[in-house]
């Protein structure tokens, strides 16, 4: 029996899911599914420029995993683009990252940053350096539960 696999920490959910050629009717492309914490693993290494031990570190997983995630991401991907197949984006074993809120004085902007990446030096819509860390209880919310049904929070 193989061992469950533990849960991988994403710290946002992709904003677009599905990706397919121009001109093609979906009902006549084949679809490749990238799970989410394969996403999560091309934005930090390819997006961020994370090395592999920091990204790993992030989604608190060890770094031959993240290695193994991110070739199956990009085999994935490269398949997509070379076949002209549909890219959807769903389903993995992953966890919500518990995000800390900020709130600017100057312009009451809100917005969010996962944890281990450091304070903001600035508001990111007025440039103002006057914004402070909400409350636990005015955070995102409860993190959410392993969608892998390990039960892990």
């Amino acid at each position: 029996m193989a061992r469950p696999k533990n849960c991988r920490m994403v710290s946002e959910m992709p904003g677009v899911v599905y990706f397919k050629p121009r001109g093609i009717p979906l009902t006549d492309l084949e679809e490749v599914v990238l799970t989410v914490d394969e996403f999560e693993a091309i934005r930090l290494a390819d997006l961020e420029g994370l090395y592999q031990a920091a990204a790993a570190e992030r989604m608190k997983i060890s770094r031959p995993t993240f290695g193994r995630i991110l070739e199956s991401a990009h085999q994935k991907v490269a398949e997509a683009l070379a076949q002209g197949k549909a890219l959807k984006i769903e389903g993995g074993a992953y966890q919500m990252m518990e995000m800390r809120t900020f709130n600017c004085a100057g312009c009451q902007h809100l917005w969010q940053v996962p944890p281990g990446t450091g304070r903001p030096t600035e508001c990111p819509a007025c440039h103002g350096r006057d914004f402070h860390r909400l409350n636990s209880g005015l955070e995102a919310g409860p993190a959410q539960r392993c969608r892998n049904r390990c039960g892990k929070k």
